[in-house]
């Protein structure tokens, strides 16, 4: 077991003395210095970061924010969920978030970790995982007045009351993983269940316009091809809405050139390229980059 070190009981520092940017978390007014991420830590920290921001049911979520539930305590996790503030909101959090996730690679100062999670749980924090980015890729569980548990590749992470959404452990370092956790959500901010409810959709819509096309051109062939071109114009269609929707549900915004590009596209493999890659990228114009 590792030995903690021995500090004196209060520290000399306040929160009120660091300022953003400053590369320290304080633990009863020590000072604790927070090291540059590694490849290994920095990219499933992002991908973490997509799946639980865009869940429905959070309205605020940060990647090393820092929450001070008491003047000598600042702590950052690398992701953590919190309560919407107001548009005036500055400076640290008050308390602690009902969630925090911190990625643990090489290097870990194992007993700082240690105490971390505990003055979160005891400062209110519902959960804390730790998700092992180092040797097998399993994610420690914390909860106040409970054992550590650990969960595993093919099991699912659930945050009652803070995520709506159950998450496979895999999402939060596999980035294919977490772009489908990631497109899920998104979908459901917009009102849909899944991306199979886009494309049925889109199938309601197409059989529609087909059965009026198909009227006006004579009732057996028309019904016949009107159905057939309605069917694949409601697929591009419903393709092309939900490629729009999670580009403004994802804060991007979509200029006119860049909306009459997508919805003129009738080429159901690029339409597809597009909506997955709407999941993941930062400014509108990088939808029509090459792969």
């Amino acid at each position: 077991m590792p030995k903690i070190r021995r500090e004196p009981a209060v520290g000399p520092f306040r929160v009120d003395q660091l300022r953003e940017g400053d590369r320290y978390e304080l633990s009863n007014g020590h000072p604790l210095y927070c090291a540059p991420a590694r490849r290994e830590h920095a990219a499933p920290n992002l991908i973490g970061a997509a799946v639980i921001d865009s869940d429905p049911a959070v309205e605020w979520a940060g990647v090393d924010a820092g929450f001070t539930p008491a003047p000598g305590t600042l702590r950052a996790p690398d992701v953590a969920v919190a309560a919407a503030a107001g548009a005036d909101a500055d400076g640290w959090i008050p308390g602690a978030p009902p969630l925090a996730i911190e990625y643990a690679g090489r290097g870990q100062d194992q007993a700082d970790l240690k105490v971390k999670i505990a003055e979160l749980l005891a400062a209110g924090t519902r959960y804390v995982w730790v998700v092992r980015v180092q040797g097998p890729r399993r994610v420690e569980v914390h909860e106040a007045g409970q054992p550590p548990r650990l969960v595993g590749a093919g099991e699912v992470l659930a945050a009652p009351g803070i995520l709506r959404n159950p998450i496979p452990v895999e999402a939060l370092y596999d980035r294919a993983a977490g772009h489908r956790a990631t497109l899920r959500n998104l979908l459901q901010r917009e009102g849909y269940d899944s991306l199979e409810a886009v494309r049925t959709e889109g199938h309601k819509e197409g059989r529609t316009e087909g059965r009026k096309e198909g009227h006006k051109e004579g009732r057996k062939e028309g019904h016949k091809e009107g159905r057939k071109e309605g069917r694949q114009e409601g697929r591009e269609e419903g393709m092309a809405e939900a490629i729009l929707a999670l580009l403004q549900g994802r804060g991007i915004p979509v200029d006119a050139p860049l909306e009459t590009r997508v919805r003129a596209c009738r080429e159901r493999d690029t339409l597809h390229c597009w909506l997955l890659r709407a999941a993941r990228i930062e400014r509108g114009e990088q939808l029509f980059d090459a792969p």
